[in-house]
């Protein structure tokens, strides 16, 4: 199992947010964490599992919260958009984003898109499976200073829970 415990977080723990639908079980938490785990790094993902319906009041929101970083999962990453005080010139292309950063109650989001596929020689060649992994690899590194080794996505993909 690679989700922290409550009990299991302490004053050091690293945290961040992902927001979605089914934010606690998707794929974004299990391998954030995963590579927290794998890594040694002492962080987890929290997850805020919303409705649509919720998504606009916790978007205006959250500027003004204590959230910081926060993972967007895929039903929502176009509609977050329009919640951001700017964008990465990748974000601004794809009309999506992958997480927010929030600096002085300022949203700012951002997609990896380009990111990811630069960490490979042949990215046209890779599953979106690969390259999602990668994009959680990126904002591990941005975040909690994770070293980026896409030699450990398959590893980080075959491995049980």
């Amino acid at each position: 199992m690679y989700n922290m415990r409550p009990e299991e977080i302490k004053p050091d723990t690293g945290l961040c947010t992902i927001l979605g639908h089914n934010a606690q079980t998707g794929y974004t938490r299990r391998y954030f964490n995963k590579i927290m785990k794998f890594n040694d790094i002492n962080a987890t993902a929290i997850a805020l599992n919303i409705t649509d319906d919720h998504f606009d009041f916790t978007m205006t929101s959250v500027g003004q919260s204590k959230v910081d970083k926060m993972m967007i999962e895929k039903e929502f990453q176009s509609k977050a958009l329009q919640y951001c005080d700017s964008l990465n010139d990748v974000a601004k292309r794809d009309g999506r984003i992958d997480f927010i950063e929030v600096s002085e109650g300022k949203v700012n989001g951002f997609c990896l898109d380009d990111e990811a596929k630069n960490l490979f020689e042949k990215p046209e060649f890779l599953d979106d499976q690969i390259l999602f992994v990668a994009k959680m690899m990126l904002i591990a590194n941005r975040w909690f200073e994770v070293n980026i080794d896409v030699d450990t996505i398959p590893l980080l993909i075959g491995e049980k829970e």
